[in-house]
């Protein structure tokens, strides 16, 4: 099954999650979309391999991918808000333009996916990749099923984030969604240009449905998970959130080059400059997702290795 939005859909025998892969939704990261579309050509050639629940394959913002830009008006990331989805939900799609007709689509046709599986539980899967070379990582939601399903990823985990971000899909969709008992997790998969940023994600893909129990271990091999590990070995395994520098239109933010995410910074170190003069690191950490493009609300994101 495959539309414009769609990438693939398969419904095994059993019941079981509605296992939603969302990608896209920054336009200049087409990484994700590639991905799935790998994983639903892999998932073909095992026609009868057992399979409880769904697996929907999703493009987020359209207009943004055909442009090969972050967003077209405004961050679809930033905008999945109650008060945003219910004002739009009012007004008939051929009024609404750009991100807003976007949201509006997704939405409409993960509502018309949960009508027609009636799944046990919704399971979001967000693809992203990032400007900065580095480091992958994952994001889940705030609750604690979220938090235990990103373990199965085998990358490392950063906690807090999804709490500090207002309008993205993990804050809107977990822990429930549409009456239905929701986990989502987003994934970092590298670099934005970079090619094993769409194996990794087809990894975690594989990673995500088995940890779900749509799909078992002896049933479907992961071939890719060794691009996982690889990355994981140098990295800690949990971090947390210690603070996040937030860029607005004309502030003529530019990051200071070479930054790649997980970078140890020091406290006082020149990170970024704009039009006030110098942005300097105000605590020790790592840094995620140093800003190198033109779009984007989020400068760059420090962190520390989380310790019980």
């Amino acid at each position: 099954m495959q539309t414009e939005r769609i990438v693939g859909r398969y419904s095994g025998q059993e019941k079981g999650p509605l296992f939603i892969c969302l990608a896209g939704v920054h336009g200049n990261e087409p990484a994700g979309v590639l991905a799935i579309e790998r994983f639903f050509r892999e998932l073909a050639t095992f026609p009868d391999i057992p399979f409880r629940g769904t697996v929907l394959g999703l493009k987020g913002n359209l207009a943004a991918l055909k442009a090969g830009t972050r967003f077209v008006g405004r961050d679809l990331n930033r905008m999945i808000t109650p008060d945003i989805v219910g004002r739009i939900s009012e007004i008939p799609k051929d009024s609404l333009r750009e991100e807003y007709l976007q949201l509006r689509e997704l939405l409409d046709q993960v509502h018309e996916e949960l009508e027609r599986s009636r799944p046990q539980e919704l399971i979001l899967l967000d693809i992203h990749t990032t400007s900065a070379d580095g480091g992958i990582f994952s994001i889940p939601a705030e609750n604690i099923e979220s938090q235990k399903l990103a373990l199965h990823f085998h990358v490392p985990i950063v906690r807090g984030m999804s709490r500090e971000l207002e309008g993205t899909s993990l804050s809107y969709f977990a822990p429930e969604f549409a009456g239905f008992p929701c986990r989502a997790v987003a994934f970092e998969a590298g670099q934005n240009d970079d090619p094993k940023s769409e194996l990794r994600s087809v990894a975690v893909i594989i990673n995500g449905l088995k940890a779900a129990g749509c799909i078992s271990d002896a049933d479907f091999p992961n071939e890719w998970e060794h691009l996982l590990l690889e990355y994981a070995s140098r990295l800690p395994a949990i971090s947390e959130l210690i603070c996040v520098h937030p860029v607005n239109p004309g502030d003529g933010f530019a990051m200071k080059p070479g930054y790649r995410n997980f970078q140890p910074v020091r406290k006082g170190e020149h990170l970024a400059d704009d039009k006030k003069g110098p942005i300097l690191a105000p605590v020790e950490g790592m840094i995620l997702m140093p800003l190198y493009q033109s779009q984007g609300s989020n400068g760059f994101f420090l962190v520390r290795e989380f310790t019980a």
